[in-house]
């Protein structure tokens, strides 16, 4: 008895079904040529912006954290906490005040700055990653003294400020952090740092943290989630976005950058001049961005590279 006569499908003179999954593999073929770039490489996420508010993007971020884990990348998270903070010290009677772009940090700022990095923005950022299996393991930076910092006084006018515990990385040592990736885990580390010439903890702004530790850990890729699509050409005139330039093309703009941009940017820039291939201001607002940027041939946001690779794709 024939296929056909059986009631089933034959191979001579049929057409192949037409499967509505074909997408989805049209999809994973053209991550292909990333997934095997990037395999064993560790990649530096910032995250940071209205990703870190939004229930459904936080979700989306967690997700997209895991299938880098999963897909054999080295993920490292590096967050902040701005709104946590600002919201904590209103419910302290505490005031937000910030001198030169940076939070001004009273040894009661700084008590709420820990609580709330350490005790609350990291432990949520935690399990939503666990949701997802045995993977997440949080620390700050004082733990095994991985970031550490001495006083950062900023000038204005040309002359030095005092805003308090705010901290200047100079040191990072990469040990635990190597430690956990080696074992599988994805640390997820909170911008406190230890004190390189006194016993106090510091405020070190996330975007710095976050690009001192991708150089230090000689990461394939610094990811920063922000609030924009990525830096502009000319704004506020164009919403035009800058996909690709050079480290020396982003030291001429810089001047120029509006003040919630320069750490980001000064961040990629230091990232990139210290060893990291590429480093990428992604839009957080965007759900999955991460996985849009790093395994499409389009990518979504603003890549900074090398001088040398000027020219052509990545």
């Amino acid at each position: 008895m024939s296929d056909e006569k059986a009631g089933q499908p034959g191979t001579s003179g049929g057409t192949a079904r037409k499967h509505t999954a074909l997408p989805k593999a049209q999809i994973l073929i053209e991550a292909l040529p990333w997934l095997t770039r990037h395999n064993g490489k560790v990649v530096v996420i910032k995250f940071g912006g209205n990703a870190m508010i939004d229930e459904e993007l936080k979700a989306a971020f967690a997700q997209d954290v895991v299938f880098l884990r999963q897909a054999g990348l080295k993920p490292v998270v590096v967050h902040g906490g701005g709104p946590q903070i600002n919201a904590q010290l209103d419910k302290q009677g505490l005031v937000s005040e910030f001198k030169a772009g940076l939070r001004v940090t009273t040894p009661e700022a700084m008590d709420v700055v820990r609580m709330v990095l350490a005790g609350h923005v990291q432990r949520e950022l935690v399990g939503l990653l666990n949701q997802h299996g045995p993977l997440a393991v949080g620390m700050t930076g004082e733990d095994a003294r991985t970031i550490i910092a001495t006083k950062h006084s900023p000038q204005i006018d040309g002359e030095a400020i005092d805003i308090g515990r705010v901290g200047e990385i100079t040191s990072i040592d990469t040990g635990a952090i190597e430690a956990l990736l080696a074992d599988g885990r994805i640390p997820v580390i909170s911008s406190i740092a230890g004190s390189a010439d006194d016993h106090h903890v510091y405020n070190v702004n996330a975007d710095t943290a976050a690009a001192a530790l991708a150089a230090a850990l000689g990461a394939e890729t610094l990811m920063v989630l922000t609030d924009v699509e990525g830096l502009y050409a000319d704004w506020p005139h164009s919403d035009e976005v800058i996909s690709k330039l050079t480290v020396s093309e982003l030291e001429k703009l810089l001047p120029e950058l509006s003040s919630g941009m320069v750490p980001k940017m000064e961040g990629c820039l230091h990232a990139v001049r210290n060893g990291v291939n590429t480093a990428r201001v992604l839009d957080g607002r965007v759900q999955h961005s991460i996985l849009l940027e790093i395994f499409t041939d389009s990518g979504i946001g603003t890549m900074v590279v090398p001088d040398h690779q000027s020219g052509g794709t990545e």
